[in-house]
């Protein structure tokens, strides 16, 4: 009896520890400026720093930058990973020195690509431009959402494949109808990891964007006044930045769970 009840105790302490912060972040961005730092934990409720944000910083305008240049890296990186990942994990394409190079990618530091990849932009004006942000966004999540998806499809069995080109179907159809709906599960965690990733990116954003193309994590790093920083307002960006993750994990929680150990059983 003691057992259970201090396992549950401990995953409540466990729980709390990881949601006190995110709590202290929505509790600071309902209060106002000058208190804060306060002891109290509302000494008085306010939505003045949401109302700031959209009427003074613009904040709508960066949240739609966000949305549109996730949104639209995962759509087109997608079916390029889905395919890519397939192709290794099926006919071990490029061998294992393009497996290595794939992964090698993600080692590389993103602020050595910084100034290649602003020059390239420079010459071929797509600096400050929402189609600038949304292709390096795609080319940095690519190796990485293909290295993911070859994990869940070597993981399905090609006798299904077999099967279906048995009954006629070719190996595109056999890979569009069979594999694809068998790996699900696994293509919608990696989407839901690409818009993460997505969203949260800010050194490219930076450096490729401008005041019009400003997303959310660019916006809230402009709160640093010469007065310091607003914290009750960047607080209020940050309850605002999170909450499409929640509502994405919270709607596609069952498939986002079976993605995730999809590869991990065989």
């Amino acid at each position: 009896m003691t057992r259970p009840v201090l396992s549950h105790l401990g995953l409540i302490l466990a729980c709390l520890v990881v949601l006190l912060p995110i709590l202290w972040v929505l509790r600071t961005s309902l209060v106002p400026e000058h208190a804060s730092y306060a002891k109290e934990i509302f000494p008085s409720i306010t939505l003045d720093n949401y109302q700031a944000l959209f009427a003074d910083k613009n904040f709508g305008r960066n949240y739609l930058n966000s949305l549109i240049v996730a949104v639209l890296s995962v759509v087109l990186t997608m079916p390029l990973a889905a395919m890519t990942g397939y192709a290794f994990a099926r006919f071990r394409t490029g061998g294992r020195l393009a497996r290595f190079a794939t992964l090698a990618s993600q080692m590389l530091p993103p602020v050595a690509l910084a100034l290649p990849v602003f020059m390239l932009y420079r010459v071929t004006g797509l600096t400050n431009s929402l189609t600038g942000i949304v292709l390096v966004y795609s080319a940095i999540n690519l190796p990485f959402l293909t290295w993911i998806l070859m994990g869940f499809f070597e993981s399905i069995p090609e006798d299904l494949e077999g099967a279906a080109m048995t009954d006629g179907a070719t190996r595109w159809g056999a890979f569009w109808r069979v594999v694809l709906p068998v790996a699900a599960p696994g293509i919608m965690a990696a989407a839901v990891l690409g818009f993460i990733l997505s969203w949260n990116e800010f050194l490219f954003a930076l450096i490729l964007g401008g005041s019009k193309t400003a997303t959310v994590p660019v916006a809230l790093a402009a709160l640093q006044t010469s007065n310091g920083v607003q914290i009750s307002q960047v607080s209020a960006g940050v309850s605002l930045a999170i909450l499409p993750l929640l509502i994405a994990v919270r709607f596609i929680q069952k498939y986002l769970v079976q993605g995730l150990s999809f590869g991990s059983v065989k």
